[in-house]
């Protein structure tokens, strides 16, 4: 079934891991936090997915987040620099190591494990102020699971992020056949197309939770300024904002 269907329930906490997935990112732990290697346009994008969160939620400073699919720590060590308490979780543990050893570099104070977000919303329901889940939903075989996860996470009014990728012949274009096989900005087999998903799709997932969007925008790559604008066209990437009612 793609992920573009319909929602499927989690049947157990390992069931929604793609191990073809793990191994892709595993394989390029080691250049997480190389500026010009596999991970440069996740460096390029930081500072305006940092901006947008910072700005939904009213500044980052003593709020509790957990960063779902953290990989090598970009975005939660970002957070945890303007004053956060963040936990990254990730299942590529060779990424995870990576995260550990550029904090410890930095000295940068946050917290990583290796968990599904179905088995840590269980152990730590309602507790965190910020959810973050950026560039992952489009890599695991049932996102609703995901979504369901990280509402759960949230304490009532907790507010959550979600960045992907929109299932369209232009994200096709420029995700797949421009970042991958023309420019090389990130490994040929990155991304699938079957694993896009259409914004109209995510959102029916969301309603589905006790969350409630409040913005959608699209994010663009500007060559000018070499790099990303928020925009208010979702034909390519895309993010959104969430609040969890109650």
């Amino acid at each position: 079934m793609s992920a573009n269907t319909t929602l499927i329930e989690n049947s157990s906490f390992t069931d929604n891991v793609d191990p073809q997935e793990i191994e892709k990112f595993s394989a390029m732990a080691a250049q997480w936090w190389d500026l010009e290697g596999d991970f440069k346009p996740l460096h390029m994008l930081n500072p305006t997915r940092l901006e947008y969160i910072e700005q939904g939620v009213e500044g980052l400073f003593g709020k509790t987040i957990v960063d779902v699919g953290c990989g090598g720590g970009i975005l939660s060590e970002s957070m945890a620099k303007q004053g956060a308490s963040v936990i990254g979780i990730d299942m590529a543990h060779p990424s995870l190591q990576i995260a550990r050893l550029h904090a410890l570099e930095t000295q940068t104070k946050l917290d990583y494990q290796k968990i599904t977000a179905e088995e840590f919303a269980s152990l730590h329901p309602q507790q965190f102020d910020v959810v973050t889940c950026m560039e992952m939903l489009e890599h695991v075989p049932n996102p609703a699971s995901i979504i369901k996860a990280c509402c759960e996470m949230l304490k009532p009014g907790g507010t959550v992020y979600f960045s992907t990728i929109n299932k369209t012949f232009k994200a096709y274009l420029m995700m797949i056949l421009g970042a991958e096989h023309l420019l090389k900005w990130i490994p040929k087999g990155t991304h699938e197309y079957e694993k896009f998903i259409r914004p109209s799709l995510l959102l029916a997932d969301i309603d589905k939770t006790s969350l409630k969007c409040e913005d959608l925008c699209g994010v663009e790559f500007s060559p000018f300024t070499g790099g990303f604008n928020i925009t208010k066209n979702v034909d390519v990437n895309y993010m959104l904002r969430c609040v969890k009612r109650g």
